[in-house]
């Protein structure tokens, strides 16, 4: 019979595992109680957390239980995983308000109701209040410093100055995985494979104290073909919270993934059968956009809905096909038509600045209303003979000008 293992296989997410065949048989049990990791460092969540809440949805289907870790005490120091600078530390004001916004996108993803409903818990609650001493007699004495300073986590801070702050946080982690163990039977901790080194930890400090029941998973990152993680958009990263990132502009980001990424973005962020997948991608021609048009609407409907999904697919055909609508298009109301080129740019966020606005407009990469600008100059004066113009840079970037009634 398959187990959720064979599936998480199957569509290319495992990848380290502490205990490989103990942890296949696991899997094969009624219910397992797992855990995942969110560090409330910003209120929404991005791309860089879809894989994990898959992995969970995948899991809590099979009939395992998720536990969201919302890491409100971690936070305060910050991982230093993959980091080559200590992180910004936030407010606890700030950290509660982001677990907030966090708990609202997990609901995508799990159910919280049912025999195997998911929970979050934050561990601010065990963390923030912790005794010093207590803490280091408990758990301090069974992590080597040696041991510690060869992990990958901590390898690129050194040079930097790696403070006893953030060593502190694989401590933290593990501490976690101890605490979810004890007090909510969890024997599973499921993580990028960025966490390696700090799942590790928390394995052995459950062992080490006495219980042989703890596992530790990783699954693969998300990244292009080049190992560049996806998720990087010009303004930044791709969020989840349609406030911060449009449900157009999130649509298209998934509509322009490489040829040779779709397979591995549909088998790893969708719930498409994998026949289907294959299927759908096993064509090198154009034909391989119909599978980037599935991508980008399947994963839109489940992150902002189907409404949301329809409308930003009827904008992309409207400026691509020549069909569909505008009106989901990104849209920037403005009350001066004559505003520059440059102030349009920097205005709707296509540019970040005046001076790279300056660049993009004399490299020839802007045109208004599909005519080409190369005068930093250029008034939009008259453009607007429908009420609105089409800014547009290069071929994939479109942001709709409207004047304002």
């Amino acid at each position: 019979m398959k187990s959720v293992f064979d599936t998480l296989e199957e569509r290319g997410y495992v990848e380290q595992l502490t205990h490989p065949e103990e942890i296949k048989e696991l899997f094969k049990k009624e219910s397992v109680p797992f855990y995942i990791g969110i560090d409330p460092t910003a209120d929404s969540l991005h791309v860089g957390h879809f894989i994990s809440l898959m992995v969970a949805s995948h899991m809590q289907r099979a009939g395992h239980k998720p536990i969201i870790l919302v890491g409100g005490g971690t936070a305060v120091i910050g991982d230093p995983s993959g980091k080559t600078d200590m992180r910004k530390m936030l407010t606890i004001e700030d950290i509660d308000h982001n677990v907030e916004c966090i708990k609202k996108q997990a609901e995508k993803f799990l159910s919280f109701e049912g025999d195997n409903a998911a929970i979050i818990v934050n561990n601010a609650d065990w963390l923030r209040n912790l005794n010093y001493l207590d803490f280091m007699r408990k758990v301090g004495v069974h992590f080597s410093i040696n041991r510690m300073l060869a992990a990958e986590c901590y390898k690129n801070r050194l040079e930097q100055g790696l403070t006893f702050f953030e060593l502190g946080y694989m401590l933290m982690q593990s501490y976690d995985f101890l605490y979810l163990h004890d007090h909510y039977g969890c024997k599973l901790q499921m993580g990028g494979n960025d966490q390696w080194s700090n799942i590790i930890g928390g394995v052995e400090l459950i062992r080490k104290i006495g219980s042989d029941d703890a596992y530790g998973f990783t699954f693969k990152l998300l990244t292009t073909k080049e190992g560049k993680k996806m998720g990087k958009t010009e303004k930044g990263a791709l969020w989840l919270d349609a406030n911060k990132t449009s449900p157009y502009e999130f649509y298209q980001y998934w509509r322009n993934v490489g040829d040779e990424d779709i397979e591995k973005v549909l088998k790893l962020l969708t719930f498409i059968p994998v026949d289907k997948i294959e299927e759908l991608t096993k064509y090198k021609d154009e034909r391989i956009n119909e599978a980037k048009k599935v991508a980008a609407f399947e994963i839109t409907k489940m992150i902002h809905g189907e409404e949301e999904a329809i409308k930003a697919e009827e904008a992309a055909k409207a400026l691509f096909e020549g069909k569909g609508n505008l009106e989901s298009m990104p849209t920037v109301e403005i009350d001066n038509k004559d505003m520059t080129i440059v102030e349009a740019l920097v205005l709707s966020g296509i540019a970040p600045s005046k001076g790279q606005a300056k660049t993009l407009v004399s490299q020839g990469s802007v045109s208004v209303n599909d005519k080409k600008i190369d005068d930093i100059s250029y008034k939009l004066s008259n453009d607007f003979t429908d009420g609105y113009a089409i800014i547009k840079k290069g071929k994939k970037v479109f942001y709709k000008f409207e004047l304002k009634k």
